[in-house]
C-alpha cells in the first residue's frame, strides 16, 4: 500500500511537468521571462564538448529551403494530428527524424493513421517543446558545396533540452557541429526569424537586434557572415500584432528572387507594417541577380467571424509553409482562403506537390507547419542557381540561359531542356562552361514565334555520378516565359494627342535610326531606348515635342545587337515600339 501511495504521488507530481513540457507555448511563459536572462548569460556552460565555438575555417554557405534535403526533423509532442500528416508527406521525399521519449507510442500513433515507419529515424532524446524550427539545426556547406556542417545558435527560450537537439542531430549524422555559445561569437537567434536565399542574403525582423542588446548590428552581421555565410542581412521592423516577431508567420522565400508576402486588407492589423517592410525591401535591395524582387501575395485570413489579430483572432497564416524537396506543405484552417492559398502556391511553384494540412491545433499557440519542422540539407549537394527568363518581345533571337552549377567533384556536363508543350517531349541542348571562375554554364533556347510559351529546366551531372535537376520536380516542374506580341501602344492611358508618325526606320538598324512622332500640340516628353526588361540603354530625347510631325535620331552602331524597346513617355501616357539592332 505504501508503495502504491508513493507511486501515485510521483505520478501526480510528474504528470503536470510532462504536460507543461509538451504544451509550452511559442512565447515565453511568465516563469521563463524571469529565467531567461540567467539562462542566456550561462550559455557557454551548455556548449557541447564535441562542438567548435569559433567560425569554420573555410567560407560557408547556408542552404536555402528549396535545395535538396536529406531529412526533415520534428519533435513529437503537441499537435500529433498535424505531425502525423507532416510525416506522412515528408517521408515520401526524405528521411524524417522524429525526436521522442516514447518511440513505441509514436509508432502506434502513426500506424493507427496508416503511416508506416519507412524512411523514419527515431531520436530518443529529451525535449521541452514542439517548436523545432526555432531550436533546430542549420545546414551550411563549406566552399558552397563541400562538407555539410551543423550550426547551432543560442535558443531564445530557457529550454535546455530543446537547446541540445542540434547536438543530437549532429551526432546522429556524424557532422561537425559549430555553436555560437561563447564570446565573442555568442549569438541568440531563433529559426522562425531567419530565412536565406542560399546566395548570401538573409532576412529577419529586428528581433535579432533586440535579443542581442550587448552587440552592435555590425557585430551580429559579422557572426552571421562567419558562421552562416550571410553577406547581406536585411532586417525589417517588428510587426505590432504578431507577438513573437518571427518573419515566417507572414512571409517566405520561394526562390532566390521571389518573396511570398502575406497581405491583409488595407489598414488592417499588421497590414500597414507589412506593406512598409515590403516597400523597404523593394526600395533598397535587389535580388542577388541584380533584378527587382518578384512579389507574390497571399491572404492573411480572418477567423470565421471576420476578425483579425488586432481584434482577438488567432494569427492565421498560409505563409508558414515548408518546402520538402518536391512537396510543399501549406497550413490550412477550414477557412474560405484555404483554396486560394493552395492555388497561389501551385501557380508560384509549378510541378510541386502542394498539400494542405489542417493547422487549427497549433495556430492558437502562434505557430503552424514551418514552426514545427526543420530541414536538414543533403550531404552531397549539386547546386544549380538560375535567374529565370522574363517574358520577352523577341521572336528573332535565341534566348540565352545561364546557370551556376557546382559540385565538390566537379561538373561532368549539363543540359538545358525546353518545350513549348508540356505534353510533348522536351528538346535537349548541351550547356557549356562559359565562366570557370563563377562556375557558369550556358546554352540557348532557339527563338520562338510570338504567342509561344516556353517551358524549360536544367539537368546536371557531377563527375562523381551525382545528378540533379532544377527545379527539383522537373520535368513536371519548370520555369516558363512567354513571347509577347508588341503593339504600338501598350498603355491604356496613352494620350490621343500623341502617336508614332511612322514606324522606326530602318528596322533592323545598325547606324543612324529615325524615330518620328505625330502630336496635336507641344508636349513635354522623354524618348528612351530600353532593353526588353525595361532597363535604360540610352536617352534619345528629353524635352518638348513639337506639334505636328517631329523627328528624332539615334546612332545604334555602338549598341550591342539585340531586340530593344523605343519608349515615348509623357505625363499622359506611354508609347512603345520594338527595334532590332544588328
Amino acid at each position: 500500500m505504501k508503495s502504491i501511495y508513493h507511486n501515485l504521488v510521483l505520478a501526480i507530481l510528474f504528470f503536470p511537468i510532462c504536460l507543461q513540457a509538451q504544451n509550452l507555448p511559442h512565447t515565453l511563459t511568465d516563469s521563463e521571462k524571469g529565467e531567461l536572462n540567467d539562462y542566456l548569460l550561462n550559455s557557454a556552460s551548455r556548449t557541447s564538448s564535441s562542438a567548435f565555438t569559433t567560425p569554420p575555417s573555410s567560407p560557408v554557405r547556408a542552404m536555402a529551403e528549396w535545395e535538396e534535403l536529406q531529412g526533415l526533423m520534428v519533435t513529437w509532442t503537441s499537435f500529433s494530428s498535424m505531425l502525423t500528416e507532416i510525416v506522412r508527406e515528408a517521408k515520401e521525399e526524405c528521411e524524417v527524424y522524429i525526436v521522442t521519449t516514447n518511440q513505441s507510442n509514436v509508432i502506434s500513433s502513426l500506424n493507427a493513421s496508416g503511416v508506416d515507419t519507412t524512411n523514419i529515424t527515431f531520436l530518443n532524446n529529451s525535449y521541452n517543446s514542439v517548436w523545432s524550427r526555432d531550436y533546430g539545426p542549420w545546414s551550411v556547406y563549406t566552399n558552397d558545396v563541400d562538407s555539410l556542417l551543423i550550426i547551432d545558435w543560442i535558443y531564445n527560450r530557457p529550454r535546455p533540452q530543446d537547446d541540445q537537439i542540434p547536438v543530437h542531430i549532429a551526432n546522429e549524422l556524424a557532422v561537425p557541429l559549430y555553436q555560437t555559445t561563447t564570446s565573442p561569437w555568442n549569438l541568440v537567434h531563433t529559426g522562425g526569424n531567419f530565412m536565406t536565399d542560399g546566395m548570401g542574403t538573409g532576412f529577419s525582423s529586428k528581433l535579432i537586434l533586440n535579443e542581442n542588446p550587448g552587440k552592435t548590428e555590425a557585430a551580429i552581421d559579422n557572426i552571421m557572415q562567419q558562421f552562416m555565410g550571410i553577406d547581406r542581412y536585411i532586417k525589417m521592423d517588428n510587426l505590432p500584432y504578431d507577438v513573437i516577431h518571427h518573419i515566417d508567420m507572414h512571409m517566405k522565400l520561394l526562390d532566390e528572387e521571389t518573396i511570398l508576402m502575406g497581405e491583409y486588407p488595407q489598414g488592417v492589423s499588421d497590414g500597414p507594417q507589412i506593406e512598409a517592410n515590403l516597400l523597404y525591401i523593394l526600395n533598397n535591395f535587389m535580388s542577388p541577380f541584380g533584378t527587382p524582387y518578384k512579389i507574390v501575395r497571399i491572404p492573411m485570413p480572418p477567423n470565421l467571424a471576420g476578425q483579425y489579430p488586432n481584434n482577438g483572432s488567432n494569427y492565421y497564416t498560409h505563409a508558414n509553409s515548408v518546402i520538402v524537396n518536391k512537396t510543399i506543405l501549406v497550413p490550412i484552417y477550414n477557412l474560405p482562403s484555404d483554396t486560394t492559398a493552395l492555388r497561389i502556391f501551385r501557380e508560384a511553384k509549378p510541378g510541386y506537390k502542394v498539400v494542405g494540412i489542417n493547422s487549427n491545433p497549433s495556430i492558437p499557440s502562434l505557430g503552424a507547419i514551418h514552426c514545427i519542422t526543420k530541414e536538414i540539407g543533403t550531404g552531397d549537394p549539386l547546386l544549380i542557381i538560375h535567374n529565370d527568363l522574363e517574358d520577352t518581345y523577341d521572336d528573332l533571337n535565341p534566348y540565352p540561359v545561364d546557370a551556376i552549377i557546382k559540385h565538390r567533384s566537379g561538373i561532368a556536363g549539363a543540359n538545358l531542356l525546353y518545350t513549348t508543350d508540356t505534353l510533348l517531349p522536351y528538346q535537349s541542348v548541351a550547356m557549356t562552361l562559359t565562366n570557370a571562375t563563377t562556375d557558369t554554364w550556358s546554352a540557348n533556347i532557339p527563338a520562338q514565334a510570338v504567342g509561344s510559351k516556353i517551358f524549360y529546366y536544367i539537368d546536371a551531372n557531377a563527375n562523381s555520378g551525382k545528378s540533379q535537376v532544377r527545379p527539383l520536380p522537373a520535368p513536371a516542374g519548370y520555369w516558363d516565359f512567354d513571347v509577347l506580341q508588341l503593339t504600338a501602344i501598350n498603355d491604356n492611358n496613352s494620350s490621343t494627342d500623341l502617336a508614332w508618325g511612322k514606324e522606326v526606320f530602318p528596322n533592323p538598324s545598325n547606324g543612324i535610326t529615325c524615330i518620328t512622332t505625330q502630336s496635336n500640340k507641344n508636349l513635354k516628353a522623354s524618348l528612351q531606348l530600353t532593353d526588353l526588361n525595361g532597363r535604360l540603354v540610352e536617352v534619345i530625347f528629353d524635352g518638348e515635342i513639337q506639334a505636328g510631325e517631329d523627328r528624332h535620331f539615334i546612332n545604334t552602331s555602338e549598341i550591342n545587337a539585340g531586340v530593344y524597346l523605343v519608349v515615348l513617355n509623357t505625363k499622359e501616357g506611354k508609347l512603345i515600339q520594338k527595334l532590332l539592332i544588328q
